[in-house]
Parts: structure tokens; sequence; C-alpha cells
């Protein structure tokens, strides 16, 4: 029988260091067959098990589309004994890959729609490859709104992508530092990012949000998206909360009777309203 714990193996093909203490990767698949499988099955917003041989594993979503077929990246902060040895790792260097799991963002029925993503610090990356998909199928898509925000300048993840979705002419984006994050060249919004989204007041007419950030900042963003209009069955949000194993066999992920590795971990706000507050 498969071994579901097994993993692919994946070679870094390129490391870029985001922010002082957080990493991408651009991956690739040793076995071709392995990469078919995988792309067969991927679909936005879903996730998978990093590791470091010898280490254990880390859940981080998968940061690259599905329309990009020949590789596929995260992004991850050190904070644990995995990420510490991932982030000791060089290019050229194989680790371990369990995944696609978990559900994803309904994209296709969105088509027509206007997209608006709101993100804060290292939560950029699930929304990243929500956002490289609308773009690399742009067409489809009505207007696109992207804000994002850290507490420091140095904190921003992405920043040669934030710098190319500013210049193109059929993307909204409004970046944000907190107050005293700024430097002096920082020519972006000094705010935090539910009272820049309220400044901003995109919209709600034919138009679906999507958040992921740190737990205050989403606290504070829905009551905004409240008050401009938006209801709960137009807002989307990804969770990573205590994900393990990603098969819903350890239970570390569950709040009440939901397993987030395997009912999300892309919820809709009608939805995740129902679960208990300890998500």
């Amino acid at each position: 029988m498969e071994n579901i714990y097994c993993p692919s193996l994946l070679k870094i093909q390129d490391l870029t260091w985001e922010t002082p203490d957080t990493t991408s990767f651009r991956l690739t698949f040793n076995d071709n067959s392995e990469r078919e499988e995988f792309f067969s099955l991927y679909k936005v917003g879903q996730f998978g098990e990093f590791s470091a041989f010898g280490h254990g594993e880390s859940t981080f979503c998968v940061a690259s589309p599905p329309t990009r077929k020949d590789y596929i990246e995260c992004t991850f902060r050190a904070v644990g004994r995995n990420t510490k040895a991932l982030q000791a790792l060089n290019e050229g260097d194989t680790i371990g890959f369990r995944g696609p799991y978990g559900n994803s963002f309904p994209i296709d029925d969105w088509k027509g729609k206007n997209i608006l993503f709101i993100a804060g610090g290292i939560a950029l990356p699930p929304l990243r490859a929500v956002i490289l998909n609308v773009l690399d199928r742009r067409s489809e898509f009505a207007d696109v709104t992207i804000v994002y925000g850290a507490r420091t300048v140095s904190d921003l993840v992405y920043k040669m992508e934030l710098q190319e979705w500013e210049a193109r002419n059929d993307v909204n984006i409004v970046t944000t530092v907190d107050p005293g994050g700024e430097t002096e060249d920082w020519t972006g919004k000094i705010g935090f990012v539910p009272t820049v989204l309220d400044e901003v007041a995109p919209s709600n007419e034919n138009t679906i949000a999507l958040i992921c950030g740190p737990p205050i900042m989403i606290k504070f963003t829905f009551p905004v998206l409240d008050k401009l209009g938006f209801s709960k069955n137009q807002i989307f949000t990804t969770l990573e909360n205590r994900m393990k194993c990603g098969l819903g066999k350890c239970g570390r992920c569950n709040v009440g009777g939901t397993y987030v590795c395997k009912d999300g971990p892309v919820f809709r706000a009608d939805v995740l309203a129902e679960l208990p507050a300890e998500y």
C-alpha cells in the first residue's frame, strides 16, 4: 500500500530572503511524474507539508498558482526546529514535500467580479498564490485591488513583486506600514490595515474580498468590511490553525467538529462565523 506520509523530493531551485527572518523557496520536483500528478490535483489555496529531513514537517500554503507548472513556491518565517533547519539549507539542497491538501478558493465562480485582497505581514503568501492566479488569467476578472501592510518597511514580503504590481495599470495596490514603521524614503501609507482599508473604501458591488493576516488584524478588518456593505458570503479567508499531519489524523487542527486541514483551510466568512471562537 502507498504510504500517505511518504514525501516527494523537491530541490531548492532558488532562495530569496524576503525579510531578516523570512525566506521564500522556489522548488522543483525531482520526479517529473510526481510533478505532473501534483499539478493534476492542485488548486489555488491548498497547502503542503514541507520537511527538512531529520527535523520534522511544517505546514505552509503553496504560494504559487496552478497556472505556473514548472515549480512550486513557499514562504516561511523561522520559528521552530523544522523551519530553522529549512532556512539553513542552500540552493541545490533537497527537501521533502507532501500535498496538495485541503480545499481551495473557488476563483472559477468569481469570473467577471472585482477582487479585493487584504493582507498583513507574513500572511500575504496565501493570497499571493491567488493574486498571481488572477493576474495570469487577468481578462477573466474585473477590477483587482490589493491592500497590504506590515509592521515596518523591512517586514514587507515580496518587495519586488509589490513594485511590479504597482507598475501595472490593471491593478490598484495600496501598501501601508504601522505608525513608526516607515523609513525616510517610504512613499506608501502609514496606518494599520483596517484603518487604511476604511480610507480606501472599495465598493462592495460585484466584489469578492479575500483577507489573511494576524488574528488581531482580521478581528478589526471584518467590522470595516461590514461598514462598507460587504456581506459575509462575499468574504473569504484562509487559516493554518495548528495544522500538523495535513490529513485529518492527528486532530491538532480541529475547531469543534471542523478539521481545518480537511474542511479548510479556505473558509467563507459566514461559515467561519459558525465555528467556535477558538480558531
